[in-house]
């Protein structure tokens, strides 16, 4: 394996790791302690790497040649009863995709504005954090069940209309699949969006970095 690959997947995993963890901590912030109780407000990957999402779909998508790479970490628990606040289970939702577009920026910027006086090394490795954490953030976002954009599109919408009672009712069905089935699933829709996807993650790399692609 290329070690450029390899580095991708640690900023990968690393970064799955830290998506999942702000999910917690966002959760414990607004009420509910029990990802915190259960030892998940670690960066220790052994609590949180998931075999098929943390190792195996990567390594697939790797080894398959996919022109993307993504993975995802075991889910940390919260009780949304516990919640505090009518946007509290979108604020947890959020809170990872929001850590990984938070990286994006810091090192987007520092080649931004710091780009010159960095070896060609670095340069290249902080524009492979950006890129995995953009696509990262963005898959993530996408309204499917059980990714984050589901819940943050539930809460949006809310559940005292008849368009979020059937966005509810979707999100319900569509979990009845299973991880996955619905892994699958997600990714058979992804391949169908991904030019859409990609255009999205190379123009936001090029509004971060001030770098075209």
């Amino acid at each position: 394996m290329q070690p450029d690959l390899i580095f991708s997947l640690i900023v990968l995993i690393i970064s799955v790791i830290l998506h999942e963890v702000a999910h917690g901590y966002m959760a414990n912030w607004l009420g509910d302690p029990t990802a915190r109780l259960q030892g998940r407000l670690t960066l220790n990957p052994l609590s949180h790497i998931d075999m098929v999402g943390s190792i195996l779909l990567p390594a697939i998508l790797v080894f398959t040649g996919s022109p993307f790479l993504i993975g995802y970490a075991k889910p940390v628990p919260y009780n949304p009863y516990n919640l505090k606040g009518k946007y509290a289970e979108l604020l947890v939702a959020f809170a990872g995709p929001g850590t990984n577009i938070l990286l994006a920026v810091i090192f987007g910027f520092l080649i931004r504005f710091g780009g010159v006086a960095m070896s060609l090394p670095m340069l290249t490795a902080f524009a492979v954090i950006v890129v995995v954490n953009l696509r990262l953030a963005l898959f993530n976002l996408i309204p499917i069940p059980p990714l984050d954009g589901s819940k943050v599109l539930s809460g949006l919408l809310g559940s005292n209309n008849a368009v979020g009672r059937a966005y509810d009712s979707f999100r319900a069905n569509f979990e009845q699949f299973g991880v996955l089935s619905g892994t699958l699933l997600i990714l058979i829709i992804f391949y169908w969006l991904s030019p859409y996807f990609s255009a999205l993650w190379v123009a936001a790399f090029q509004l971060i970095t001030g770098v075209t692609l």
